[in-house]
């Protein structure tokens, strides 16, 4: 998509980078995390964990923006992320 404008510090924009950290025995397989996430990083696993669910699994660590949402939408506080060191 082509804009008209572009913002006048689009130079100086830098988009944080997020790693997602799984606590895969938390989890309940509820789904919220990768339903909701803005990047699709998330995918289900194919193993299961100690409470007979699949937890999230990172598919793409690289498209994360540490946007923090899948910790706030947890239920069981099984997920979160912490900004990545940069390249």
């Amino acid at each position: 998509m082509a804009f008209w404008r572009v913002p006048l510090d689009l130079g100086d924009i830098q988009i944080s980078r997020g790693e997602v950290h799984i606590l895969e025995d938390r989890c309940k397989g509820c789904g919220y995390c990768i339903e909701f996430c803005p990047k699709d990083v998330l995918e289900f696993a194919t193993k299961f964990n100690q409470k007979g669910y699949h937890p999230p699994s990172v598919k793409g660590s690289e498209e994360c923006v540490n946007c923090h949402y899948c910790e706030i939408i947890c239920p069981e506080f099984a997920i979160y992320s912490v900004e990545a060191a940069p390249d």
